[in-house]
């Protein structure tokens, strides 16, 4: 299901940086070279419907390239 985030993200946590990042080869050859970091925290998300829910997502990001691959964890309304 698509969803857009909505909101600021709060409650903001480093997850994995460097080579503890399991991805880093793929979004190395994806996005370019960066000193990625996974991240999670929770914010409200829209859904293709309609709904808006809060939710705790994931995803991984490098400075000077962005926040990229957001993955929704957990739904809590």
């Amino acid at each position: 299901m698509k969803y857009e985030v909505i909101d600021k993200i709060e409650q903001i946590e480093v997850i994995a940086t460097g080579k503890s990042v399991r991805e880093i080869s793929r979004l190395n050859r994806i996005y370019g070279k960066g000193r990625w970091r996974k991240l999670k925290g929770i914010t409200k998300v829209r859904f293709e419907d309609g709904r808006v829910c809060k939710a705790d997502v994931h995803w991984y990001e490098a400075h000077g390239i962005g926040k990229k691959g957001f993955k929704i964890k957990q739904i809590f309304d």
